[in-house]
């Protein structure tokens, strides 16, 4: 079954009580059983509830595995994912990451003895070094956030499995529309299903995919024990999203290539981040393991300044100053200030966020209506 025809059908069935097209929105927090502990596999929703049940099946389909778990959030999903570590255990993740991510690991699980490393996925010998007896997880976001740096899958799993440690990439930039990192040999995969699997900046979740049985049974273990699940209403919300993401990526995708090359043009922009472009930092990996590049690109000013990149990004009709990504309408947001800004300014610098870098979600509006509105905003800098 081809992509478009899984994120329209695959998972997803008529109610069988009613006929229904959609999902019922099963609002509800217990269920009936026909005897003490006898039930139709349902008993208490944070354990279970159908209308999530048929999501995770929709998810699962179209990431191309066979189990999926949905979470309240992405946080959520991350969190479930390091409490599979145990105290000593070390963690080597990406040195460009979400900045959530980033605070998670070194504010909350380091207090609990998890020893997380912030490397160049990049350096194989560097992160050789690291890996010693009490390593156990590779952690990587492709195309990363905000950078759009592309790291080799295939490579990552195969360092994983040479010194067998669980490999986990956050797909949320990609989707399954672009890449399906467990077809590549990945063990656990992560999105922030607020973003491109909603697709309509409504809804709040998070989501694991995986095809070993052993992981996914202690992550529905601790998803059941600590409870951060999402509602029935915005499991139906994310069914509808997830019916269009096809078409949605592949104009997210369009527009994205139009407004990444009039950025690489324009007199005042100094560098466009967007995977499509040859002299991209590992643009041939991009090209092997994605089927196309995707509507996120990070840029930087000439004038590289806190108050031009802020002027800028309050200069926009269309793009919308705000957190978050992936949704219909185009926003902007600025890293250092916003979604990165946990991270001490120095390794920010490091990796290249500087105070004018601006963070593009680039929408599905006319193409043309994005570039006349990026064209206005920058002769006002």
């Amino acid at each position: 079954m081809k992509f478009g025809t899984k994120c329209v059908h695959e998972g997803i069935s008529p109610d069988p009580t009613t006929g229904a097209i959609m999902t019922p929105i099963y609002q509800t927090s217990t269920y009936v059983q026909d005897a003490p502990g006898v039930h139709k596999g349902y008993a208490y929703a944070r354990g279970k509830n159908p209308t999530r049940v048929v999501l995770e099946h929709g998810l699962a389909a179209i990431e191309n595995a066979q189990f999926a778990l949905c979470f309240s959030s992405g946080m959520g999903a991350a969190d479930a994912i390091i409490k599979l570590l145990r105290p000593g255990d070390e963690v080597l993740a990406t040195n460009d990451l979400y900045g959530g991510s980033y605070r998670m690991f070194t504010k909350v699980f380091a207090h609990f003895g998890i020893v997380f490393h912030f490397v160049d996925m990049h350096d194989f010998g560097a992160m050789e070094k690291l890996i010693n007896p009490k390593t156990r997880m590779l952690w990587l976001e492709t195309p990363t956030n905000p950078m759009m740096k592309i790291i080799d899958i295939a490579a990552l799993v195969e360092l994983a499995q040479k010194h067998n440690l669980v490999s986990v990439v956050d797909n949320t930039f990609a989707t399954p529309y672009l890449q399906n990192p467990l077809d590549m040999g990945v063990d656990v995969v992560m999105h922030s299903v607020t973003k491109y699997l909603g697709g309509h900046s409504d809804v709040i979740m998070g989501a694991l995919m995986t095809n070993n049985k052993d992981y996914y049974d202690r992550l529905a273990f601790i998803t059941n024990s600590c409870g951060a699940v999402p509602g029935p209403m915005d499991s139906f919300l994310v069914l509808r999203g997830l019916k269009t993401l096809h078409v949605r990526m592949e104009r997210h995708c369009k527009n994205g290539k139009a407004v990444a090359n009039f950025l690489k043009n324009h007199p005042k922009v100094g560098k466009v981040y967007w995977p499509g472009f040859p002299e991209h930092d590992n643009h041939e990996v991009a090209k092997k393991q994605m089927r196309d590049f995707g509507g996120m690109i990070s840029f930087s000013l000439k004038n590289d300044s806190f108050d031009m990149a802020s002027k800028l990004a309050r200069s926009f009709k269309l793009f919308y100053l705000a957190e978050s990504l992936g949704g219909v309408e185009s926003l902007v947001g600025h890293p250092a200030s916003m979604t990165h800004a946990s991270i001490p300014k120095e390794e920010r610098e490091k990796i290249g966020i500087t105070d004018s870098l601006l963070r593009l979600s680039v929408g599905i509006e006319d193409e043309s209506d994005l570039i006349e509105d990026l064209q206005q905003a920058l002769e006002k800098v």
